[in-house]
């Protein structure tokens, strides 16, 4: 496999919209990105509130740009406040630095990634493995 259709981004939303009402947790709000850091599928649950979008696909397109997940970005980005700033005012999706945002890969290479909002960054980082998970994909480590 060597890109993510849109089959695989719905089942990825599937999945970790699935978590989420697993978990019973806030209404969570599911961007899909190819490599090139393209949006491929969208969904806000019903109930989600406003900037989910931009907050969803800035943590899956985080993860690409900085090549670990949207976690690790966090950490970046407060040991290096004025690179972090840069790269969002040139990223096209943003980049948001908080958990939710993870790297799929297949073959070793990273292929898309997803990024997860709604509830807090730790529950949206399990949704979107959880969505990964479902769509017989793999979370970058």
């Amino acid at each position: 496999m060597t890109r993510i259709t849109l089959d695989l981004a719905n089942k990825i939303i599937a999945g970790a919209q699935a978590k989420g009402a697993e978990m019973k947790i806030k209404p969570l709000s599911v961007a899909v990105v190819d490599a090139g850091g393209h949006l491929i599928a969208f969904q806000r649950a019903d109930g989600g509130s406003l900037m989910r979008f931009q907050i969803a696909a800035g943590k899956a397109a985080g993860a690409l740009s900085f090549g670990v997940s949207s976690r690790k970005v966090a950490e970046m980005a407060t040991d290096r406040p004025t690179f972090f700033a840069g790269v969002v005012a040139a990223a096209p999706l943003g980049a948001i630095a908080a958990a939710g945002g993870v790297i799929i890969v297949a073959d070793g290479l990273a292929i898309g990634a997803v990024g997860v909002t709604g509830d807090t960054s730790d529950n949206d980082e399990l949704a979107a493995l959880a969505g990964i998970a479902a769509a017989g994909l793999t979370a970058q480590a």
